[in-house]
């Protein structure tokens, strides 16, 4: 398992295509990644957990950390 800050990406893009480049080139098949990022709305949760399902990402877990900070856990893919 490998965690992951993406709290300095400042725009709901910058983090999603973050996230995207990590599944794709980081990831071992079927690794476990944990994603901590900031939100202030619901949306980029909600759109984060869209993309892992359409790539074919296993969602794990979702939950707000503290105030401000979520947690996506999400397992790679086999290919």
């Amino acid at each position: 398992m490998k965690r992951y800050d993406l709290r300095k990406q400042k725009t709901e893009e910058k983090l999603l295509s973050r996230m995207k480049e990590i599944m794709d080139n980081e990831a071992k098949e079927r690794e476990v990644i944990l994603f901590l990022f900031e939100v202030k709305d619901f949306s980029p949760v909600t759109n984060a957990m869209e993309l892992m399902k359409k790539e074919g990402h296993e969602l794990m877990n979702s939950l707000k950390f503290n105030e401000v900070d979520w947690t996506l856990t999400v397992k790679r893919k086999a290919s």
